[in-house]
């Protein structure tokens, strides 16, 4: 089994990368970084974890979609997420990939604040 993680790099990536290794440790599991935009460096944190890097299909019209889609397979025991506070107002007229993860996955989903 392994835990999954949502990879951006932004603050709210970050603290959700950070997580995801203090998770697989906990669960004794390995990490999947699903690198869904921007760069990704290996942790000098992971220590005994094992780190496998994925990306999106290259012809995906949503990153978002093939991180749900990865997050169905039987080796995925949880997700972590970083999310970031947006008013309402904002989730409504543009969306939230946080929101399309958290009501579709059929996994456990941790969302983790930067």
């Amino acid at each position: 089994m392994s835990v999954l993680v949502a990879g951006t790099d932004t603050p709210a990536g970050h603290a959700a990368y950070r997580y995801g290794i203090e998770e697989a440790r906990r669960r004794g599991e390995d990490l999947i970084v699903f690198v869904m935009a921007g760069a990704h460096s290996p942790s000098t944190e992971l220590e005994d974890v094992v780190e496998t890097v994925e990306f999106p299909d290259e012809r995906t019209q949503s990153p978002t979609g093939d991180l749900i889609d990865r997050a169905e397979g039987e080796d995925v025991s949880a997700l972590v997420i970083g999310v970031r506070h947006r008013s309402a107002v904002a989730k409504l007229f543009l969306g939230s990939s946080a929101q399309q993860i958290i009501l579709e996955a059929n996994k456990p989903v941790l969302c983790v604040k930067s």
